[in-house]
């Protein structure tokens, strides 16, 4: 298993795990970002997310994506977007190496928080955060406005 920073020419393959991921959650249509997205938006002069990507016999088969955030009450945080092992590698200990990844990153980083969001029915996820020491928020909930909403919105104000 190698791991390494994403670039350019990996799109396609995180795209694909992206894919994988939004089948998993039981949002299969809600991808609609494309491989031309991934790069511009993440290698351009000012990267928007940052990627670590897991190879084992050079084929990517997981990544953990980020970026960073900052908190009126933490300052400069990171947030992990997505932490994504493809099913047949689930189990190697692959995510738990992406994850310590991560936790490098934000200890080089001198940040104060990582941050993420796991779905309550995602059981092993839930157990493996919590073994690992984080803590899951109760109290608080997502909240989100998309497209639709966004224009919905401007349009009555």
């Amino acid at each position: 298993m190698n791991i390494r920073k994403g670039n350019p020419e990996d799109m396609r393959s995180v795209l694909g795990l992206i894919q994988e991921l939004a089948i998993f959650e039981k949002e299969p249509e809600a991808v609609v970002i494309s491989e031309e997205d991934l790069i511009r938006d993440g290698f351009g002069e000012k990267p928007l997310f940052h990627v670590f990507v897991a190879e084992v016999e050079e084929e990517i088969v997981g990544i953990a994506l980020y970026y960073y955030r900052y908190s009126t009450w933490k300052g400069k945080t990171i947030h992990l977007e997505d932490l994504i092992v493809k099913e047949k590698m689930r189990g190697t200990g692959l995510g738990s190496a992406l994850y310590a990844e991560i936790m490098k990153q934000g200890k080089r980083d001198n940040v104060r928080r990582v941050e993420w969001n796991v779905l309550d029915w995602n059981t092993p996820a839930v157990n493996f955060y919590k073994n690992s020491g984080a803590k899951i928020l109760d109290g608080w909930q997502v909240v989100q406005m998309d497209e639709a909403g966004i224009n919905s919105f401007l349009e009555k104000n």
